[in-house]
């Protein structure tokens, strides 16, 4: 399980990044597409660091949302 965050990008896409990845950002037309596109970002990510013997980063899924 990855935490992603999901925002509108300035260009009307939206965009999807993982933050315990880092540079593993993807966008979409729709957010649909947007998640779907980072999940295969993200899995592909992985595959790399395994495949070059490097370690595979923990997401420890502590996130808070906070409206300033």
């Amino acid at each position: 399980m990855r935490q992603v965050l999901i925002y509108h990008g300035e260009d009307g896409y939206w965009v999807a990044e993982c933050p315990s990845l880092p540079g593993c950002i993807s966008q979409g037309k729709t957010r649909t597409e947007a998640l779907t596109n980072i999940k295969e970002a993200i899995d592909l990510y992985i595959e790399v660091l395994v495949a070059d013997n490097l370690p595979v980063p923990e997401d420890n899924l502590d996130a808070l949302l906070m409206a300033v």
